[in-house]
């Protein structure tokens, strides 16, 4: 599913964690007169050493939002939760970061190709439907298959292949259509130390998740 459009959310958060900053700085910003008494507090264990006075560090940021819509295309029921966040003149990294996003079936569609259409076909299995020419001739064909994560790879596998055309042409073209609907490829443009962990099928697209440690959100 070519970029599986997951490489947008490092920018959705990217952008988030850069709006919690300036809130914070302009809440530094408060003259003394009108701003409460400050307490004092304990330093937050995972701080760095090297903490640099423009740098901002984030503990634990949990964010969410029910609809995110880029140039790339649009995500639902977006969640991230990261842990020991550092902004700075070098960028955004996390020392943990969970990423849970769906990517809704007609945009995922478009990154597979034109004319094609993805669904729910019941039992946790993605249905797949689109047009090929063997010989020819434009055959219609349908699909249903597994979807797994697989060493980080996506991994979309048919169990059924059901073409619409001549019985003579069903032997010619299955093999084609098998290699057209099934996918295994890297979730490419994730930010570096982040993985996908799972994906699975809901009735309004794929749920996928993505995990790691060290994860460098921009540079």
């Amino acid at each position: 599913m070519r970029n599986f459009l997951l490489g947008v959310l490092s920018g959705v958060l990217a952008t988030a964690l850069a709006a919690t900053a300036l809130v914070l700085s302009v809440r530094g910003e408060v003259s003394p007169s009108s701003a409460p008494t400050p307490t004092a507090s304990p330093v937050p264990s995972g701080r760095p050493t090297d903490f640099a006075a423009d740098d901002t560090w984030l503990g634990v940021v949990d964010l969410n939002s029910s609809e995110i819509v880029t140039s790339g295309g649009g995500f639902m029921d977006v969640s991230a939760k990261g842990r020991g966040i550092r902004l700075s003149d070098r960028g955004i990294h996390a020392q943990h970061l969970d990423l849970e996003a769906t990517l809704p079936w007609a945009v995922a569609a478009t990154q597979v190709g034109e004319g094609v259409e993805l669904y729910a076909a019941g039992s946790g299995r993605a249905g797949i439907s689109r047009t090929i020419e063997v010989l020819g001739q434009r055959v219609p064909v349908k699909a249903t298959g597994t979807v797994r994560a697989d060493n980080g790879e996506l991994v979309i596998e048919p169990e059924s292949v059901d073409l619409d055309g001549p019985d003579w042409l069903d032997t010619v073209a299955s093999a084609a259509a098998r290699a057209l609907v099934t996918i295994r490829q890297p979730v490419q443009g994730v930010p570096d130390g982040l993985r996908l962990t799972g994906v699975s099928v809901i009735d309004t697209g794929f749920r996928a998740t993505l995990s790691g440690d060290g994860v460098t959100i921009t540079n």
